[in-house]
């Protein structure tokens, strides 16, 4: 054998090794890529029914949500009403109770008056055993 054919046997064999190490490399990157495939496919698979539920909660959501907008509104005007019944039923009849009370309050000063103008000092009694006793009585009982 010369020494350009162990050059090139050489060189074959190097190229069959370099070829065989590239199938072994190419045989792996197929399956890495089957097996992120099939992984894609099932992420996939379960993803589609999530997003449907996340759908319906958030349709659900926004439901409860106008609900809750409604009630809230509907609260704030009949708190409205409230303070204008209230502001209503003040001036129609605090106005007047005011007067009623101010009469009522003259008459009893009126009447707690006597005939000479002086006013009148009331009858003092005196509990005795759940006994009310007027003033006259217990004069005499102590002198």
């Amino acid at each position: 054998m010369s020494g350009g054919e162990v050059a090139g046997i050489l060189v074959a064999v190097f190229w069959a090794i370099l070829v065989s190490f590239l199938a072994v490399a190419l045989a792996r990157l197929a399956q890495v890529l089957k097996a992120t495939t099939k992984l894609v496919a099932d992420v996939t698979e379960q993803a589609v029914p999530l997003l449907a539920d996340a759908s319906t909660t958030v349709r659900s959501a926004r439901t409860q949500l106008d609900r809750v907008d409604a009630i809230a509104s509907d609260v704030q005007e009949v708190t409205s009403n409230a303070s204008a019944l209230s502001s209503t039923v003040a001036s129609t009849f605090g106005g007047p109770l005011v007067k009623v009370a101010a009469f009522g309050y003259g008459v009893r000063k009126a009447l707690g008056r006597t005939q000479d103008g002086a006013p009148r000092t009331a009858e003092r009694r005196t509990v005795i055993i759940g006994r009310t006793v007027p003033a006259a009585r217990r004069r005499k009982q102590k002198g």
